[in-house]
Order: structure tokens, then sequence, then C-alpha cells
């Protein structure tokens, strides 16, 4: 099983008593506001939410992370990796995303998630290449993919929902412990 222990957090894969407290998170508009067509998901969407990263994870041999706090076991969201299908500028790259709930927020738990899971990535999964895409305008994931060392690298526009985004990559040759 494949873990990974920050100073606060432990990345690991997930398990049945994750699904409601990410379908709480997850149902939180303000916290879905970035992700697909930012609209919450429901307990069933969740589900299959998981268990669409739990086949990637047996596919590909990364994917997304139940971050749970050390300290108190409490599930703050996820982090993770998957191969993008959309949009156009980044298909068929390995993209890094997180999703943590509001209260976790402003507390560092993104930037070090995200690190945590950009090392695993290109050190221990040997991947040469990262991506990410956000909302154009969403300074918060912004500064977490600057922490990351990740660069913008243009802009492209939601196939499905419209909307502006933001595309940054990193290559093995830029990244910094």
């Amino acid at each position: 099983m494949t873990e990974i222990r920050t100073p606060r957090l432990l990345l690991r894969r997930w398990l049945d008593d994750d699904l409601v407290p990410l379908s709480e998170i997850q149902a939180d508009p303000v916290v879905m506001r970035g992700v697909g067509d930012g609209r919450p998901r429901s307990l069933e969407q969740t589900a299959e939410d998981i268990e669409a990263w739990e086949e990637e994870w047996d596919e590909e041999g990364f994917g997304m992370f139940a971050v749970e706090l050390l300290g108190s076991g409490e599930l703050a969201g996820a982090v993770g990796l998957s191969v993008a299908g959309t949009p156009a500028e980044v298909a068929g790259q390995v993209t890094i995303s997180w999703r943590l709930g509001r209260v976790f927020w402003g507390q560092g738990y993104a930037s070090e998630a995200a690190h945590a899971t950009l090392e695993f990535a290109l050190q221990d999964r040997g991947l040469d290449r990262v991506a990410a895409v956000c909302r154009a305008g969403d300074r918060a994931s912004a500064n977490v993919l600057g922490k990351l060392g990740m660069q913008a690298e243009g802009t492209a526009q939601h196939p499905v929902h419209g909307h502006d985004l933001a595309v940054y990559g990193i290559d093995l040759t830029q990244y910094q412990e």
C-alpha cells in the first residue's frame, strides 16, 4: 500500500470510512467551485470519484491520495495525480490536483501535500513532467503551484463548461526538492 508521511499529514489510499467525510467536503460549493463544473458532488458521485481514483491507482501506479491529519486522524481532503482528459493543452499528461475541506485552508496543508505528491511523481514514479490546471484567477491554487516551482505555461478554456483556465507545468530538470 502506497503511503507518504509528511510532518503533519499521511497521504494514503482510500478506505471505506473516507466516503462520508469526503462527501461532506465535496458537498461544499466553495470547495468545489474550482473543480470540474464547479458544482458540489453528492454522496453517490463521491463514491464514484473514489472508485475511479482507486482504478487509476491500479492501472497507472498513481492516483488521488486521501489526505489525513497525523495528529487527529481526520480526513482533510484529497491530493494526487491523474492522467488528464481535458483540456487539450494537457490531455494525456499527468496532472496534480487537490481539494481540501474549507476548515483546513490557510494552514499550509495543500502545499505540504502537493509537494509530497510532486516528489512522489518525479522521484518515486519516474515521471519526467507534471502539469496542473486551475481556474484563471484562483490565486490560492496559483500560489500553491508557485510554491511547487511550477511555471505558468499559458491559458486554456474548459471544453465543456467554457471557463478560463491557467495551465502550469514542471519538468524533472526544473524540480528542486
